[in-house]
């Protein structure tokens, strides 16, 4: 075979590897290197392609699709710095068990390191942030090489899907000609499958469930303590919550709720599902009257700063972190945690269906009466302070009216703890994602976007510098024709930094704030976006109720003040301190 037609059949039997390891989206970045690589992608129908023009967008675009599906999704670049700019998708992905499939294409070993253009050393480039690295061999058909290709690319595509959930990077040395040759057959591929049924994946993923030893001695555990609490961090998965939530109604625990948990958002409103504990625990007296005697904690950290404070100040408490793997996700360094690797449900099931707990009509319920009341009180100062257009007041709005089956996704600052103050347990199914891998304000507009592709309506809060931060990402909106509201809270800076101790620095508009002064709409409409301006809630309603019903693009600016909405926050915050404060005074009067 001429040595473009071994290149094509080897890069062929990769592709084909994907597709038998269940991949449906490929996000790629125009590049001559890649030539081959996009072109027998797009070549496949089973692959629907995404064309991205900006690699940092384009990672994070594929981030937002791989983590509203829940399954793989392939991300393909030319060689040199433009893999580059896929790294800080591959971070956020691999901090928050998002799978990607990353393809790198890459100048073949002789022309590294002799002044070769575009080259950079992309072996290992995404170091520990990627679950495998394959530094692929160069194409040749001899020797086993088609089929090792092909099983390395069903092997990236189920790896990248397997628990912990992570990126995979594939590098491809290529050499010319890129071009690839499509009347070239190559020898037939098999698809592996298994004698189980067509619809078995080659990857079976069993949950790990403990012994029933260690089942029954923290059932007993649990029994035996009233005043216990859970908390439930990020979890993407529906069954979950229904089994956590009959565990919960066994013991009679409040489940202090992270809004990305889905708890809030799957329409249960269940009274022991806690939203407001971001409020009431930033009240030391009331972290102090709540410290419970046993924690039982779900996934990874939750938002809330003062929860986490909370969780510090409880250190040596029995606490017990269940996760799917076993990673030590304890900032706090709690003195006494017990981490139990399995699956979070299952342990659920069985904790709860061997319970010999009493009904929850004939244990006391003191411990949670408690925790429900100081949520009450959260909200009753929320619905009080929400007078007006604000920061605060669109995530209230947001958590009373957006519909059922839609989508929120939230940027990372200001919009994500707002969120987690004011989202308040919803009737509807509302399906809530942010990156809170690392935390970053960067590619938010694209992830928003990418997940847009598989759930939807979706509406997007951020702020304008995470908006001005990933401008570039709208293009995907336009090219398309995706369908999303984007709600900006411009307060024309860096928002969070007032709330911050710099706030007294001098200089502090210059050095941290940096106000833009950025009129949005002459971007917006670039991208053959509608763009609106609101001042009234009346007018937020109306412009969001058009929007969710729209075809394309819809940018809601919320402008803001960043001073008074500090004050407004702090005003809430002691409203609902004073009052949780004086309903503990109250109840130690009564003891």
């Amino acid at each position: 075979m001429a040595e473009g037609t071994d290149q094509t059949a080897y890069l062929q039997a990769f592709v084909q590897g994907l597709v038998d390891g269940g991949i449906k989206d490929a996000v790629v970045c125009p590049g001559s290197r890649s030539t081959p690589l996009t072109v027998l992608l797009a070549n496949r129908d089973e692959i629907r392609l995404w064309m991205e023009v900006d690699e940092r967008s384009a990672g994070f675009f594929a981030l937002g699709m791989a983590k509203a599906q829940g399954s793989s999704v392939v991300l393909v670049a030319s060689s040199g710095t433009a893999t580059a700019n896929y790294y800080p998708a591959v971070v956020e992905a691999s901090l928050s068990d998002v799978p990607l499939v990353v393809i790198t294409a890459d100048r073949p070993p002789e022309l590294r390191d002799v002044g070769a253009p575009q080259v950079i050393d992309q072996v290992k480039l995404f170091s520990g942030y990627v679950k495998a690295f394959a530094e692929m061999a160069t194409a040749s058909t001899g020797d086993g090489m088609v089929d090792y290709a092909w099983a390395w690319g069903r092997r990236a595509a189920e790896m990248a899907r397997s628990e912990p959930m992570g990126p995979v990077h594939c590098n491809f040395p290529l050499r010319d000609p890129l071009v690839p040759d499509l009347e070239a057959t190559g020898r037939p591929m098999h698809s592996g499958h298994l004698p189980l049924g067509d619809k078995m994946p080659g990857v079976l993923l069993a949950p790990r469930r403990l012994d029933s030893e260690i089942t029954n001695r923290l059932r007993e555990l649990l029994e035996e303590t009233a005043n216990g609490i859970i908390v439930a961090g990020i979890h993407p998965a529906p069954d979950f919550n229904r089994d956590l939530l009959a565990l919960a109604r066994r013991l009679q625990y409040p489940v202090l709720a992270d809004p990305l948990s889905q708890l809030r958002s799957d329409g249960t409103q269940d009274r022991l599902i806690i939203s407001g504990y971001d409020a009431f625990l930033r009240e030391p007296k009331v972290r102090a009257w709540l410290r419970p005697d046993v924690i039982l904690r779900f996934g990874p950290m939750p938002v809330s700063k003062y929860l986490t404070q909370a969780l510090n100040e409880w250190s040596d408490v029995p606490q017990i972190l269940v996760d799917k793997i076993a990673r030590w996700r304890d900032p706090n360094h709690a003195r006494a945690l017990n981490i139990v690797e399995t699956a979070p449900s299952s342990l659920c099931r069985d904790l709860a269906e061997g319970s010999d707990t009493k009904d929850s009509v004939l244990r006391s319920g003191d411990w949670s009466r408690r925790w429900i009341r100081l949520d009450e009180i959260a909200f009753e100062s929320v619905a009080a302070e929400g007078d007006g257009l604000w920061e605060g007041s669109v995530m209230a709005e947001l958590a009373r009216w957006l519909p059922d089956g839609s989508a929120l996704y939230v940027g990372n600052s200001m919009p994500i703890r707002d969120l987690d103050t004011f989202w308040k347990a919803s009737r509807g199914f509302v399906r809530i994602w942010a990156n809170r891998g690392a935390n970053g304000i960067d590619g938010v507009v694209s992830s928003a976007l990418g997940a847009s592709t598989k759930a939807g309506p979706l509406v997007l809060v951020l702020g304008d510098l995470s908006f001005y931060h990933d401008f570039n990402g709208l293009l995907a909106s336009k090219l398309y024709h995706l369908p999303a509201t984007i709600v900006l809270l411009n307060n024309d800076g860096g928002g969070i930094f007032s709330f911050l101790p710099q706030s007294s620095l001098p200089r502090f508009e210059e050095l941290f704030a940096v106000p833009l002064g950025l009129d949005f709409s002459l971007g917006v409409s670039m991208y053959d976006g509608k763009f609106v301006r609101v001042r009234t809630l009346e007018q937020f309603r109306e412009q969001m109720e058009a929007s969710l019903g729209a075809k394309g693009l819809t940018v809601i600016e919320v402008p803001s003040d960043r001073e008074q909405n500090v004050r407004r926050h702090r005003a809430l915050w002691s409203a609902v301190g004073r009052q949780a404060a004086g309903m503990i005074e109250n109840w130690e009067q009564e003891a």
